[in-house]
């Protein structure tokens, strides 16, 4: 991999790359994520993720460029982990690099995550640091795996 890959807080000025990469209709396919309208996302984001302190976002930044997002939140008293990047970042090791960089941040242990069973390559990328497959879950229709990081073992 030759792209360097930074970590920077999000800001509101990147919300408009960041709702164009969600309406990606191949992102859409693979995440099986309904992409928010504007005025929903733009709400989504000011309040419940940049407006929540509990939440722990970071850009992910590839030559100065937005590529995407990495985002801790809580749900009851797991703590989740998603991730979204721009297609023109795909398959590069962005996410790999992107992902190494926020779990050394992020320090809550267990940290969960649960991609939707299709998207192989998110389930790949989250097994290759360490998360673990625990069960599935269901998001509507569709079957998510159920993705587990533990403390390290003393």
């Amino acid at each position: 991999m030759d792209d360097i890959v930074l970590l920077r807080d999000v800001t509101e000025a990147d919300l408009e790359v960041l709702l164009e990469q969600e309406h990606d209709p191949e992102a859409v396919r693979r995440s099986r994520f309904a992409p928010r309208e504007r005025e929903a996302f733009m709400h989504h984001w000011k309040t419940r993720v940049l407006g929540d302190p509990t939440v722990f976002v970071q850009a992910v930044m590839v030559e100065g460029e937005l590529a995407g997002n990495v985002v801790a939140w809580w749900e009851g008293d797991r703590r989740f982990i998603g991730y979204w990047l721009g297609r023109a970042f795909w398959g590069r090791g962005i996410g790999t690099r992107a992902l190494e960089l926020f779990l050394g941040k992020e320090r809550t242990r267990p940290l969960y995550a649960d991609p939707f069973h299709g998207n192989t390559a998110s389930v790949r990328l989250l097994e290759k640091h360490g998360f673990e497959r625990a069960g599935t879950v269901r998001h509507g229709e569709d079957e998510h795996v159920l993705l587990v990081l533990h403390p390290p073992r003393v």
